[in-house]
């Protein structure tokens, strides 16, 4: 219990000041004047006042409040490598057995795993945390047990205690890390792009070799094997082997004594864009459709197009003389031998075969799909006579043998069975309204049909007139070749009985020949969201197996994808952590990197308290390193050093709660007040006396 006096005035401050004022002055008037009871004056004054500020005792029943030591435990990724584990228990078990043989006091323990996503260590965020949970005025001290490697410095809080770190980790502790400073979100096709690598080593390394092996990986596949200096950078020129996303994975081998192997890979996914498409546009001649191909390319900026039309047949002879036929010589040489590999993809479109192009030309054509070209023939009346281009050295590759029939009459092209399944033709008929009666796609109707017959191979994917085959693709070589059975694909373009996805068609069917990866017809691919895969599998087939995704620790996990529609399988599943992930289905194989394949967590793994050196120095405490045995927590008065060798300080700090209070006044004012006559009377005869006898 214990006691203090409190004042509770009767009449406002301003009075009492008023009061004491005129006291004031009238003790000094007596004194002037020499009477000789001035003092009793004085305290007859004082009597007054006392009644006025009316004191009190106030007594408070106080109990005592414990003081709390703040322990923040980090369990973060680089707080589980090599033996910091087991040096986290035994420091744990030391800091309790300490606290229990202090007086009053008890252990607040705060358990702090990886940050968000790949955010780090958020050791600071934590700490504040746990002290937003605490009575500022009982903390008495804070320790932190960690490697001191942390992200979120910038959010120290305010510290109403001593700071101290224990550092896990071990003096002879070292690692090697693989660093990609320098990666373009995308590049060009064709045109190198240059890396930036480095291999540095960290901690108290062994002697330092001059040279380690590095692999260099694209999309999975066989590493390739490299030797590169330690602690320089590395200027590394990639070709980018295909358009869409490609992956490339760069590591070297862990080496025994280093603390882990999580950093000794990096991932760098780089978006593969071609810089123009050059397109080689041969119309045979002038018709209803040769200005649709030539709007169509025309109006992608991306597209280089060539356009060799044949305007006037050889045959007709009207002695306009030879030189006089065009503007400008054509370099058909030029564009069909010597530069036919700068082309992307080759259109004919309503050519025949009329000398103007010689077989040696059109041979070098089937040269340049086998070698990974790509041709596009839109075929009128022509290609099923005699002078077809399919009679010349293209017949090897062309997916069409024409029978000679030519069908001029109305007909809705169709999707085939196989057309719903593939990426060039699947969701066509979503794009335009159905029908009235209900039946079909609701595209206008074509008027002439090329029938063919499909060799082994080929792949029908819409048909027209009786399901002949209208657009049949195939593969010859490494090149593609696509045949389309009617030239009268510009009818959807006019509109002509509500049209028809010309546009779209003709594009995918353009960017399937040229490999664009999303539209292969065999695919596997990842589309991540946060740690969520949506793994994806694309299948000409009814079926399809299930999907081995192997993590970063090397963990294996089997996947059942379901159709969500004709000829796409998905599946979602929960990554369980960050890094590089490969898939396989036994035929495909994709690889994925969510978030860096080394996180944050491992860019510094040697223990280290500089980082927190500034905090812990305001707050005059102090690091101890768990290797070197346990440590004394000793109570020390705030403001002194409170750390020293193998010692951590604690600053008590006396918190109490109080239970009750109770005001007892010192005397009623009325006593007050009759102490004030009373020393009045006493002076009055006092001075009446002295009087009497002068």
């Amino acid at each position: 219990m214990t006691g203090t006096v409190i004042l509770d005035p009767l009449l406002p401050l301003l009075v009492i000041y008023a009061v004491a004022a005129l006291a004031v002055v009238g003790v000094a008037l007596a004194i002037w004047r020499r009477l000789p009871g001035w003092w009793l004056r004085g305290l007859a004054g004082l009597a007054l006042l006392a009644a006025l500020l009316n004191p009190a005792i106030q007594r408070e029943d106080r109990e005592a409040l414990s003081d709390i030591i703040v322990l923040v435990v980090d369990q973060s990724a680089s707080q589980r490598i090599s033996d910091r584990p087991e040096q986290t228990e035994a420091a744990l078990a030391n800091v309790r057995a300490e606290v229990a043989t202090l007086d009053n006091t008890e252990l607040r323990i705060v358990t702090l795993g990886d940050g968000e996503g790949d955010s780090g260590t958020q050791l600071m965020t934590g700490l504040s945390e746990a002290l937003a949970e605490e009575p500022q005025g009982r903390i008495a001290g804070i320790i932190l047990l960690s490697d001191g490697r942390l992200h979120d410095l910038e959010r120290t809080p305010a510290l109403p205690a001593p700071l101290h770190a224990l550092l896990t980790g071990q003096p002879e502790d070292w690692d090697r890390r693989l660093v990609v400073s320098n990666a373009p979100a995308f590049a060009i096709l064709g045109e190198p792009v240059t890396l930036t690598l480095r291999i540095e080593d960290q901690g108290a390394a062994p002697t330092a070799d001059a040279f380690v092996p590095l692999t260099i990986s694209i999309d999975g596949a066989a590493p390739l094997p490299f030797d590169v200096p330690v602690g320089q950078d590395i200027e590394l020129p990639v070709d980018l082997p295909h358009g869409g996303m490609n992956v490339l994975q760069f590591e070297t081998p862990a080496v025994d004594g280093e603390l882990t192997a999580r950093n000794n890979a990096a991932v760098v996914q780089i978006n593969g864009v071609r810089d123009r498409l050059r397109v080689l546009l041969v119309s045979g001649e002038p018709h209803a459709g040769e200005r649709t191909w030539r709007n169509l390319l025309k109006a992608d900026a991306a597209v280089d197009l060539v356009h060799f039309t044949i305007l006037r047949p050889p045959e007709k002879q009207d002695g306009v003389p030879v030189e006089e036929l065009s503007l400008i010589a054509f370099p058909t040489r030029e564009l069909f031998m010597e530069k036919i590999e700068d082309f992307d993809l080759i259109i004919f479109d309503r050519y025949r075969r009329r000398g103007i192009l010689p077989s040696l030309y059109l041979e070098n054509i089937a040269t340049y799909v086998q070698n990974g070209g790509a041709v596009l023939v839109s075929s009128g009346p022509e290609y099923g006579g005699a002078e077809s281009i399919f009679r010349s050295p293209l017949e090897t590759i062309l997916p069409g043998v024409p029978t000679a029939r030519v069908f001029e009459e109305g007909y809705v092209p169709q999707v085939s069975d196989l057309g719903e399944r593939h990426p060039v033709t699947e969701g066509l008929e979503a794009m335009s309204p159905p029908p009235e009666d209900g039946d079909g796609p609701g595209w206008g109707r074509w008027f002439r049909l090329v029938d063919t017959t499909v060799p082994e191979g080929a792949e029908v994917l819409m048909t027209g007139l009786d399901d002949r085959p209208l657009l049949t693709l195939n593969r010859v070589g490494e090149g593609r070749v696509a045949l389309l059975a009617s030239d009268q694909s510009w009818l959807w373009d006019r509109g002509y009985e509500g049209g028809g996805p010309q546009a779209e068609l003709l594009r995918r069917l353009a960017h399937w020949m040229m490999k664009e990866p999303e539209l292969e017809e065999e695919a596997l691919w990842v589309e991540p969201t946060g740690q969520t895969m949506r793994i994806i599998r694309r299948t000409l087939e009814e079926e399809t197996p299930d999907v081995t995704v192997t993590g970063p620790s090397g963990t294996e996990t089997v996947l059942t994808l379901e159709e969500v529609s004709p000829g796409r399988f998905e599946t979602l599943w929960e990554t369980p952590d960050v890094g590089l992930y490969r898939l396989t289905d036994g035929t495909l194989d994709s690889v994925i990197a969510l978030g860096p394949a080394a996180p944050k967590e491992f860019e510094q793994t040697i223990a280290s308290g500089e980082d927190l050196a500034p905090a812990i120095e305001s707050t005059r405490g102090g690091f101890a390193n768990v290797s070197d045995g346990d440590i004394d927590l000793r109570s020390v008065r705030e403001g002194r050093p409170a750390a020293g060798r193998g010692w951590l300080g604690i600053t008590p700090r006396g918190a109490y709660r109080t239970d009750s209070i109770s005001v007892t006044p010192v005397l009623p004012a009325w006593a007050f007040l009759l102490v004030a006559a009373l020393l009045t009377v006493g002076a009055w005869l006092r001075e009446g006396r002295g009087r009497t006898r002068r």
